[in-house]
Formats: C-alpha cells, sequence, structure tokens
C-alpha cells in the first residue's frame, strides 16, 4: 500500500469520516445506494488531519504542467482548494454546481481570466459528473484545465471513462481498495463486510435495489 494512500486512509477512519451502513444505506446524489460513505470536509475540524491532506494535495500539483489558479469544487472542496492554493501562492477561485440565482449569476467566483491555466481540486470523485462540471465550466470561461487533484476516489469504471473522454489527468491521494485495506487492518471493518462491499462496488447503480 502506498505510504500516503495508507496515511490519509487511516486518518480518514480514525476521525470516523468513513460511514459503513448495510442496514441504512446511504443515497447519493445520483440516487445510487451505498453501504458506505466518507465525507473528507470532516478533516477540516481536525488540524493534523487537515494539514495532512493540505500538504499532499500541494505535492500532488507538482505532477501537472505550470498552472496559474487553483479553483476548488462546491463545495466540498472550496476549503481544501483554498488551503493548498494559500500553501502555493496561488490565486483561488471555486466553481458551483449552478450558476447565483441572483446578484451577477456567477457559476466560477473569484477572479478568473480567459486563457489561465487552471488545477482543479476535488474532495471525492463518485461518478465524475459534478467534478467534470465544474472543468466545463471554467473551459467554457476560455481557461485551460490542466487536471484534477482529488483526497478520495471510488474508482468506478463509468468516471474513469468519463475523465477519459474529457482528457482530464486525474490524481487522488487515497482511494476505495487502500480505504478497504486499511479499514481490515485497523479493524474499523470486520472481514465478513468485505462481502457486502465488494459486491456493492462491482454494480453500485443497482446495488440494494
Amino acid at each position: 500500500m502506498d505510504n500516503t494512500s495508507k496515511q490519509v486512509a487511516l486518518e480518514l477512519l480514525r476521525i470516523e469520516a468513513v460511514k459503513l451502513r448495510p442496514e441504512q444505506p446511504f443515497t447519493w446524489a445520483s440516487g445510487w445506494l451505498s453501504p458506505f460513505y466518507c465525507d473528507n470536509r470532516k478533516a477540516l475540524s481536525y488540524p493534523d488531519v487537515r494539514n495532512l491532506i493540505r500538504d499532499s494535495l500541494t505535492q500532488c500539483t507538482s505532477r501537472f504542467p505550470e498552472f496559474d489558479v487553483i479553483a476548488g469544487v462546491a463545495t466540498g472542496a472550496i476549503a481544501q482548494g483554498a488551503l493548498v492554493a494559500d500553501r502555493l501562492g496561488k490565486p483561488f477561485v471555486y466553481v458551483r454546481s449552478s450558476p447565483k440565482d441572483h446578484g451577477m449569476g456567477n457559476l466560477v467566483e473569484g477572479k478568473l481570466d480567459a486563457g489561465s491555466r487552471v488545477l482543479v481540486v476535488e474532495d471525492l470523485i463518485s461518478t465524475g459528473g459534478s467534478s467534470l462540471k465544474a472543468v466545463q465550466a471554467l473551459r467554457d470561461a476560455g481557461c485551460e484545465v490542466v487536471g484534477m487533484v482529488a483526497s478520495f476516489t471510488y474508482g468506478f469504471p463509468q468516471a474513469e471513462q468519463a475523465f477519459k473522454e474529457a482528457g482530464v489527468t486525474l490524481v487522488t491521494l487515497t482511494d476505495y481498495p487502500h480505504m478497504l485495506d486499511a479499514a481490515i487492518e485497523s479493524g474499523y471493518i470486520k472481514q465478513e463486510s468485505l462481502k457486502t462491499l465488494e459486491e456493492w462496488r462491482r454494480n453500485p447503480s443497482e446495488w440494494g435495489r
């Protein structure tokens, strides 16, 4: 297990950012049911974990071409993106899920010039839909998106295909397999729970229906 992937997974488990609830599944925005939920925003309340994620995301940015601006995806990655931008001394903007319904009607908040090279920060990748919608908003604003960094991904084939088709390179700190390995190792979940979690991972759109 990669050291950063393992460390981030263990820390998210320690602060109970990960929930396992096979009997009362969570419902995602996509309508999918899930026995597993990861809330990275909880890390913001723990300075040591917040700093670990900030520094790890910052290190990941070196894997991308030169960029001018950091963009966070609302709402989960606004704080993370701002922390990374502050660490790098870069301008920061964030992308709304939908245009503001009053005032200027902005979709992208902050000063963003056409032609800017933008690195996107996201907190979690599930189907990839909302993340790539933010990418499109930045492209529509006349900017070049050099890639995306995120704290966690479920690694669904649908998301991987969507990112490939959109031409977006994605780098994440940790993922579902690493999280399960860390959860078993730390005793956070029992071995017998793996069957349910693996069944869900194989067919998440139909699981539990």
